[in-house]
């Protein structure tokens, strides 16, 4: 799917003077998804078509990302997550699964910590997390990731090129599942648009907030009392297998698919297995998979 359709078959709605673009379509149960960085909802586009038969699949660019405003601003993974409960509670959703990727996950997993307060007004049935940060001592951020968070990022921000990012993104993605050059491509837009690729040193600051909330955050996988699911590309230099080995030492029960032979991004390089896992975990009994 070509990000100009993605584009148009999405819709906008205001947070706090800012456009937030979404997607909704399917019907069905609600699944909420929530992309990583520095991409955005288009990272689903794999999944979309067989995922929309059986679900009422929404996705957002959170602010920052794709075609959402982009505003030079101070940014934290506590406001995405404010975000996305005010688009839950725009579209009139009372409950819905989530799946999670990367930047995703620590939204999620606030999410995850508000549903165990009972604050969060919408109720979780289940979570799946794909490669990501649940632990900050377990993310291994590449050389560029650090760059941007140091005192040089907003300088870096401004050298930032579309072969820049196709070094960086084809280090975490497995050997024998490059991204192609169209997906560059289409990264590389969704990045650009209103500037964006001016802010990826702001935005990165994620880096910074997991630290912070660690204790908030891995205490809510420790406390979830609805399903949770790891589903990990093992190869993932930023977060793959040594993140598995921690999700199991510190959560009990953990579910965990492994995909021995994949790297960062399970829903681009394996999104047969991924979908395999998912209607599986979700027990979708009409899927068509």
């Amino acid at each position: 799917m070509k990000i100009e359709q993605w584009q148009n078959d999405g819709r906008f709605f205001r947070y706090r003077g800012q456009q937030i673009f979404y997607r909704s379509e399917g019907s069905g149960p609600v699944l909420f998804l929530i992309h990583g960085y520095p991409t955005s909802s288009w990272d689903w586009y794999k999944l979309w078509p067989q995922l929309t038969e059986n679900f009422c699949c929404i996705a957002l660019d959170m602010l920052g990302f794709g075609f959402s405003d982009k505003p030079n601003k101070a940014y934290s993974l506590m406001e995405q997550a404010d975000i996305c409960v005010a688009l839950l509670r725009y579209l009139n959703i009372s409950r819905c699964d989530v799946l999670a990727h990367d930047y995703g996950d620590s939204v999620a997993q606030e999410l995850l910590a508000r549903h165990n307060e009972d604050s969060l007004g919408v109720s979780l049935d289940k979570m799946i997390f794909l490669n990501g940060g649940l632990f900050p001592e377990t993310h291994y951020p590449v050389l560029m990731q650090k760059l941007l968070l140091s005192r040089l990022g907003g300088v870096l921000v401004r050298c930032l090129s579309k072969e820049t990012l196709a070094k960086n993104l084809t280090k975490v993605f497995g050997p024998k599942t490059p991204p192609s050059e169209a997906e560059i491509e289409s990264f590389w837009c969704l990045m650009r648009h209103n500037n964006g690729n001016h802010v990826m040193h702001r935005l990165i600051h994620y880096m910074t907030d997991r630290r912070i909330h660690r204790e908030r955050w891995v205490g809510a996988l420790q406390q979830a009392s609805i399903p949770l699911l790891v589903i990990d590309g093992m190869l993932d230099p930023v977060s793959g297998a040594h993140m598995v080995d921690r999700y199991r030492a510190l959560v009990e029960g953990a579910n965990v698919v492994e995909l021995p032979n994949v790297g960062h991004y399970p829903q681009i390089e394996a999104p047969a297995e991924v979908l395999s896992a998912l209607l599986m975990f979700l027990d979708t009994t009409t899927a068509k998979a």
